[in-house]
């Protein structure tokens, strides 16, 4: 297993960076749109609908409406206002809640394990804003350079991925209280502080590197703090979700890693709140 995963992450890490590099805009938000469009249907193993391909139909039809509706030019996209703000704040406040929900398991299942449609307007939480947000940082200054925007994107995969691998390190060395055991009890506040402390020096040392600008040291630490722990939260969340439904792993289309939101769980809650913090907010 564990040589599969190597193997799988080794393919699936240079493809990863150079869609986020190389691709048009246009055939980004192509691409983006058929990775959100796996993630729905795998999140419909979460909802205990009657038909998959039905539960697949609201998501869908709300996804294409969104593209449709909305302008996807690099202009409306890097000056996010009005419904673009909106994406963003919903975006955040779901993972305040979906957090709480997390923290709070198996108490808050009561409210909403047996429901259906409020587990598929989950998913539209979870999955839209992720998929909007990355847009907007892609776009970012994309006229007068197309790859800043792509850097931003790049900037937030490794604090991500910086804080998965400093919160397994130091969550196996000095892990010894728990963060949700009822959830996923290998998780622990040890963890979750190396992982930080990693994730802030890398994204430091990624925004010198990739030029990316903050517009001072405090802004920087703070939007990254938030960020993983959100991102840690978001990993929760889908754990969450999974446990309720009885299923390891949200699907197998990646040998050794799982199904998709297996490997964008962290990344669908840290991309919108980077970009809320970084675009608007701060």
């Amino acid at each position: 297993m564990l040589k599969q995963r190597i193997i799988t992450a080794l393919i699936l890490a240079p493809l990863v960076i150079a869609g986020i590099f190389f691709l048009p805009l246009p055939a980004f938000i192509i691409a983006m749109a058929a990775i959100t469009l796996v993630g729905f249907w795998e999140w419909t193993q979460f909802v205990n609908a009657s038909s998959r391909i039905n539960a697949m139909i609201l998501p869908t039809i709300m996804l294409g409406a969104s593209i449709a509706l909305l302008p996807t030019d690099p202009a409306s996209l890097s000056h996010p206002g009005g419904i673009y703000r909106a994406i963003l704040l919903i975006g955040g406040l779901w993972w305040l809640v979906a957090s709480a929900l997390a923290i709070s398991y198996p108490k808050s299942a009561d409210f909403w394990s047996k429901k259906p449609f409020l587990k598929q307007i989950f998913g539209l939480l979870t999955l839209l804003p992720f998929f909007w947000s990355i847009l907007m940082l892609r776009a970012v200054n994309y006229d007068n350079n197309p790859y800043h925007g792509a850097c931003l994107v790049l900037l937030v995969c490794l604090l991500v991925w910086a804080a998965d691998t400093g919160a397994y390190f130091s969550g196996k060395r000095f892990g010894k209280h728990k963060m949700a055991p009822a959830v996923s009890p290998n998780k622990t506040i040890e963890g979750l502080i190396g992982g930080a402390c990693l994730a802030i020096f890398i994204t430091w040392l990624g925004s010198h590197l990739l030029s990316i600008e903050f517009s001072s040291l405090g802004q920087l630490f703070f939007i990254a703090i938030v960020t993983v722990i959100i991102s840690v939260l978001g990993d929760l969340v889908e754990s969450m979700f999974k446990r309720v439904s009885g299923i390891k792993d949200s699907g197998n289309i990646l040998p050794g890693h799982g199904g998709i939101l297996d490997r964008i769980d962290s990344l669908t809650a840290a991309i919108p709140v980077f970009a809320l913090l970084y675009l608007w907010l701060i």
